[in-house]
């Protein structure tokens, strides 16, 4: 019966990740099951592991906002567009939810932050910096989830040695 479970755990981490496209907690919700699962059958890994998985989660999800940063002052944004392109990615995302089947989430949070930073940046800025500060945010917030998303990808694989009985 562990087999059944562990695959069903594994094959529970695997959608988590796709959770990702939808700018849901994916992560996080990945690291409740595999405390889950340690709590169930405690030999099977140790809480250091968990611990460190965790750590690793939330640095995925420092980085995203981060590199959305770097990427804005990289292409000249000025901290308020920065910021600009940080909150409207947030709004982007929970605003674009409901649309195309949930995959809206992805689509208003990129262009969130490009319209954010954009928005932003238009009082005192020239219409090409302020535009070409929000291609700075579009391009962060993209590598951003990218890096988000592997990291999610590497906490599932290097946890499913320590499910499987």
């Amino acid at each position: 019966m562990d087999y059944v479970w562990a695959v069903f755990l594994i094959l529970s981490l695997i959608v988590t990740q796709a959770l990702q496209l939808f700018s849901l907690p994916a992560n996080w919700i990945a690291i409740a099951l595999i405390s889950l699962w340690k709590y169930i059958y405690p030999d099977s890994m140790t809480w250091t592991f968990v611990a460190v998985i965790a750590i690793i989660a939330a640095v995925a999800e420092a980085l995203e906002f981060i590199l959305q940063a770097r990427y804005a002052g990289k292409y000249g944004a000025s901290t308020r567009g920065t910021v600009g392109g940080i909150i409207g990615a947030i709004a982007g995302a929970i605003f674009g939810a409901p649309f195309f089947l949930g995959l809206g989430a992805l689509i208003g949070a990129l262009g969130g932050a490009y319209l954010g930073c954009l928005i932003a940046e238009m009082p005192g800025r020239s219409r090409p910096e302020a535009l070409l500060a929000a291609k700075g945010a579009f391009v962060g917030k993209a590598l951003g989830f990218t890096v988000k998303t592997a990291i999610g990808a590497t906490i599932v694989v290097i946890s499913i040695p320590k499910i499987w009985p």
